[in-house]
């Protein structure tokens, strides 16, 4: 009964955390958004900017809708909202879940989540300063001759946020090959094997999110390709690594046991000396050491059942 109960408080415990990380996320959002409200048409502007410099003479933007223009730059002024409070909001989401992992998947977890929000923002100023213009560019420079080039503001923030999650997304790729490579879905050799399919991956990719011109494709195709390059090289250097790191941590665990006898005051013991592994050794591999970690997780809980069960 205690048992059922005990799991019950726990897991109301968990909700009531979830529900409080939630709330410091969106009231996060809200203020940053509350403070960026009054210059939220300053933010499409901004947005805009990339596209105005590239109409022609005396043409401008336009807004077929009767309340387009005061809920597009609302709309632009949450998203900017939620993207500066994303590495606050990402760490509540962290905070939540990072105590239920094990300590070497914390240190694996956090310096990714690090990465792939810098990898996203890097992305997507890369799609806004270098992409944008030379799109515009092309588009006002195929208009035929006695048409307005004239766009939408709503048609304009759906297409500049494709693009934004294309670019986005696609500067994720080094984070997705590292995990791929240190959890063992997929050894090096087979990423490398498969490279002539993600170059052409890549260009189709670029083909379906950017407008039908050649420099557009290639300028996200071309990144693409050098990301995933980069991730093989990161995967295999952090491959050949992570053996070692676990190597010097026991080594350098082992002295620090004795610390709290010699501290409480109590003689030193004379002990074996600490024992020399063959040239042949070799270390436990991830999937190793998570079996071991779950055999003594299953023998722990076998345990457990057995003193919870009452004398006959």
């Amino acid at each position: 009964m205690s048992d059922t109960s005990s799991k019950e408080e726990s897991f109301i415990s968990h909700l009531i955390e979830l529900r409080n990380r939630l709330m410091r996320a969106v009231v996060a959002v809200a203020l940053i958004f509350i403070v960026l409200f009054p210059w939220a048409n300053d933010l499409y502007t901004a947005l805009a900017q990339p596209l105005i410099g590239k109409l022609p003479q005396g043409s401008q933007m336009i807004a077929t809708g009767v309340v387009t223009t005061f809920f597009i730059p609302l709309k632009v002024a949450m998203m900017t909202a939620f993207l500066i409070a994303l590495p606050y909001v990402l760490y509540q989401v962290w905070a939540f879940v990072a105590p239920g992992l094990y300590l070497h998947e914390r240190k694996l977890g956090l310096p990714l989540l690090v990465a792939s929000v810098a990898l996203f923002f890097i992305g997507m100023s890369f799609a806004y300063f270098l992409v944008f213009p030379v799109v515009f560019g092309f588009l006002a420079g195929t208009t035929p001759e006695g048409v307005n080039f004239a766009p939408d503001i709503g048609a304009y923030l759906d297409f500049v946020m494709t693009l934004f999650l294309a670019f986005g997304v696609t500067f994720e790729v080094p984070v997705v090959v590292i995990l791929l490579v240190l959890t063992n879905l997929v050894s090096v050799q087979k990423l490398r094997e498969a490279r002539p399919y993600v170059i052409v991956g890549a260009f189709v990719i670029g083909a379906i999110f950017t407008p039908p011109d050649v420099i557009s494709q290639i300028m996200l195709a071309v990144p693409l390709w050098l990301l995933y390059e980069l991730g093989i090289i990161l995967g295999a250097f952090m491959r050949k690594v992570k053996p070692l790191q676990r190597d010097m941590q026991t080594t350098e665990e082992a002295p620090a046991e004795q610390a709290p006898a010699q501290e409480a005051g109590q003689p030193t013991q004379k002990h074996a000396p600490y024992p020399t592994y063959p040239s042949d050794y070799k270390p436990l591999t991830y999937e190793e050491m998570e079996a071991e970690l779950d055999r003594i997780d299953a023998e722990n809980k076998a345990n457990e059942n057995k003193t919870d069960k009452p004398a006959s």
